[in-house]
């Protein structure tokens, strides 16, 4: 044992874990090395960060602090006992993945024991105290103690977590269930032989709790289901409650929606409001099943989950670089997939694999946080190799982004959670925080940045206005009518009918999908379309134009977003199913915009005074109740001109596959070449910003060039600190197309695409196939396997890579 000497001159830097202290004991802030990896786990017992072997020595040498603890984890496999019969398979409740109820990732894994030893380390030379050990100083074993005592950093983001929902399967309870209105009307309900009032279906039937009509449930987008009659009563009555008849147990619960809240919700009083129309709980049997199970069993019907895990294929299990699984933390599975494919491209390696010894010098003061070094950590993980092997079972072990997945979804609401969530949109997030953190560097998604041209062209002089802005997607809508199998569709239809009206259902085998060309999908884009209301200034007067929309750039990795998540007719979120025949190399150049052409007459810049438009307050606020976006809703009450709730949610219906659907407003006609040095900002924003030190003009500049987003506001005020007091920044000509955006040929190849199973992006699980050294392979959270049949008809998100 080394002499305690060693410790004395260290003593004054070691500190003692308070209870608010978050002490990194699990894993490096750097790697993924844990006390389980063969060199163990270095805790510093002044930051409480936890290091591997590869970074405590930097770390030491970069801070001085000396003493550590260091855990090691010994694991020994247990036994499997003897089977006497394969036993009761574990019931699936809840659409998720890692969440009680749900699928385990886990289920079939080797079980372990697990023995900790204990070491107090100093460095240099890691001289070793084992530990316990009473010779210690007491402020190293009360140090040590605390170390040992606390909660894991991951156990506490789980909880957090825990605090909203873990699947959308938790529900409120409803506002309307404790004053529930109910009806003296003497309708008794018999315990059985339900039929629906207006039809003569005998199941997926719900009583409405205020005048106990029984009525059909909603029709599922394979045709199965109810006739809508339960929900067309509530538009008819108002009534907002309805339980749904055979998932009432005898303690009271049951599925309940609120058609007001559009929700599934909690009624704390069922048995009472049931007592109303006769029904006595304790007699009652659950005889149907719950739309958690009517959704499982629906998307087993359908074939998908099976056709996109490939579960028909004898798959064979890979290993190495870039072939590292990512475990699945609680509906991760939109953030495992979408961060593979990223670092599939060479600009993100660059910056967070090959920069990562850059990024991680700078040892931050609290790197557990730090957007740039978890970025890189996932990004070596994921790349080196290192963390890519066979477990006991053959099947790698993979990585948890725990870290990484706390810093991403920081301060937004639904990424903090563990429900599901479009992969899309998680998309776009984690590009906007890699550009706030890319500051003085180099932004990786620039390459896949792109100019889009909108060319518009006034009715009455003909004159043109052509405006560019910058994307980092191309969104395709699935036109349906354009399906190439319409009598097979029609047959099928004809069939499902045949046997529902049996009793009975088609097997998955025999679905029937729209077959979607490509071409149908492009040519959807490309359509011209007609603007209403657009404010010409050639002739200073709203006319009715014509817009065309194309590529002006062509990015060096082109992502496609196939747009199959709508809104049904009755606001509930649904998954268009369909195959979509996607090239595996496509020649785009047809989407190729050419700027101004000779004999074009360009309209006149719009004057400065152009009236802003009015947006009927109470409208928009009862729209974005409903689910739609801000910039979609300020576009129904203005092309409607705040007519009202239903020519509003008409226009929304109708414009639903729109690629620019919640692009930013822009009323036709106004100039869109810039922010304007006059333009209206938020005053609240202003007065943030200025309360941090920076003056009015400096705020309102900042808050112009960046759409009034506070955050992204000030990261622009320290990127162009050496412009602040200067004059005007001048916006780009109508020349300059490119807006600095990489161009090249528009032949591309597929190289990556992410599907979705499941009925909405609520619900479901993600999987991605990346073609690997000329091989398709399937990333399907921690499992990584060679692709036999890569379902490429059947995605949501396409990367395609320059030829």
């Amino acid at each position: 044992m080394a002499s305690l000497e060693l410790l004395t001159p260290h003593l004054s830097k070691i500190k003692i874990p308070s209870s608010q202290q978050l002490i990194y004991k699990d894993e490096c802030v750097y790697s993924f090395d844990n006390p389980e990896s063969e060199t163990g786990l270095y805790v510093s017992l002044t930051s409480f960060l936890g290091f591997g072997r590869n970074y405590v020595e930097q770390y030491f040498q970069k801070t001085g602090n000396a003493v550590f603890l260091h855990i090691f984890r010994e694991k020994k496999p247990i036994p499997e006992p003897e089977q006497t019969g394969d036993g009761p398979e574990k019931k699936i409740t809840r659409l998720a993945i890692g969440v009680e109820g749900g699928f385990d990732p886990d289920c079939g894994k080797p079980k372990y024991t697990y023995t900790d030893h204990y070491n107090v380390v100093v460095l240099p030379g890691f001289h070793t105290f084992p530990w316990p050990n009473d010779t210690l100083p007491d402020v190293v074993k009360q140090s040590v103690q605390g170390v040992l005592d606390a909660e894991s950093p991951f156990k506490i983001a789980e909880m957090e977590a825990l605090q909203g929902t873990w699947d959308g399967e938790k529900r409120e309870v409803s506002v309307h269930s404790v004053s529930l209105k109910q009806l003296d009307n003497g309708v008794k309900v018999p315990p059985s032989g339900w039929k629906c009032d207006k039809c003569d279906l005998t199941n997926n039937l719900w009583l409405n709790l205020t005048d106990g009509s029984i009525l059909c449930g909603r029709r599922f987008f394979d045709g199965s289901g109810g006739n809508d009659h339960a929900v067309e009563h509530y538009r008819q009555t108002g009534y907002p409650l309805a339980v749904k008849l055979g998932t009432i147990t005898a303690d009271g619960k049951g599925d309940v929606y609120s058609y007001a809240e559009d929700d599934m919700v909690e009624d704390p009083y069922l048995a009472d409001h049931l007592k109303h129309f006769g029904i006595n709980v304790q007699q009652l049997q659950k005889t149907d099943k719950s739309m958690v199970e009517l959704e499982l069993e629906l998307n087993r019907r359908t074939g998908e989950w099976n056709t996109l895990q490939e579960s028909g294929s004898d798959l064979r299990p890979l290993h190495g670089p870039s072939l590292t699984g990512l475990n699945n933390l609680g509906n991760s599975c939109y953030i495992n997939s979408v961060v593979q494919v990223l670092f599939r491209m060479p600009d993100f390696v660059r910056r967070y694999v090959e920069g990562a010894p850059e990024i991680f010098s700078t040892f931050p003061e609290d790197p557990a946080n730090d957007f740039n070094v978890q970025t890189a950590k996932l990004g070596v993980g994921l790349v080196s190799g290192r963390y890519s092997f066979p477990g006991a079972d053959g099947a790698q072990a993979g990585v948890s982004a725990h870290m990484f997945r706390r810093v991403v979804g920081r301060g937004h609401p639904e990424f903090t959670s563990k429900r599901q969530q479009d992969a899309h949109e998680f998309y776009l997030h984690l590009l906007t925080l890699i550009e706030r953190h890319s500051r003085h560097r180099s932004d990786p998604a620039e390459c896949l940045r792109f100019a889009v041209e909108e060319r518009v062209q006034c009715g009455a002089s003909q004159a043109v206005r052509y405006t560019a802005r910058a994307e980092r997607h191309l969104p395709l809508p699935v036109p349906l009518a354009a399906a190439t199998n319409a009598p097979q569709l029609r047959d099928y239809e004809l069939r499902r009918a045949r046997a529902e009206a049996a009793g009975q259902r088609l097997d998955s085998s025999q679905m029937v999908r729209p077959q979607i060309p490509f071409q149908a999908c492009l040519d959807s884009f490309m359509k011209e379309e007609t603007v209403e209301q657009f404010f010409s200034s050639a002739v200073n007067k709203k006319v009715t134009a014509r817009k065309i929309t194309r590529l002006a750039t062509f990015p060096d990795y082109l992502l496609i977003q196939l747009k199959k998540f709508t809104i049904k007719e009755d606001w509930t979120p649904a998954k268009l199913d369909v195959a979509v025949d996607m090239p595996w190399e496509v020649d785009l150049g047809v989407l190729r915009g050419r700027g101004v052409q000779a004999g074009e007459a360009l309209l006149p810049d719009a004057p400065p005074d152009a009236p802003a438009p009015v947006f009927d307050e109470a409208l928009l606020a009862k729209l974005l109740d409903m689910g739609f976006p801000v910039e979609a809703c300020k576009k129904s009450l203005y092309y409607t001109n705040n007519s009202g709730m239903e020519a509003a949610s008409n226009w929304l219906m109708e414009h639903m596959t729109d690629w620019d659907f919640d692009n930013k407003f822009e009323p036709p006609g106004s100039q869109n070449t810039g922010a304007s040095a006059n333009a209206a900002v938020d005053e609240a924003s202003v007065e943030q910003i200025t309360s941090m030190g920076f003056t009015r003009t400096q705020a309102a500049r900042a808050l112009r060039a960046t759409d009034g987003d506070v955050a992204r506001a000030l990261d622009w005020i320290f990127s162009h600190a050496d412009q602040l007091d200067s004059e005007e920044l001048p916006t780009a000509p109508i020349q300059d197309r490119t807006l600095g955006c990489r161009d090249g040929p528009e032949k591309y190849k597929l190289v990556a695409f992410i599907s979705h199973m499941g009925t909405s992006t609520m619900v479901g699980h993600y999987v991605c196939h990346i073609l690997h050294e000329g091989r398709w392979v399937i990333f399907n959270d921690n499992k990584v396997a060679l692709s036999e049949n890569p379902p490429k008809d059947l995605g949501y998100l396409y990367l395609y890579e320059r030829l």
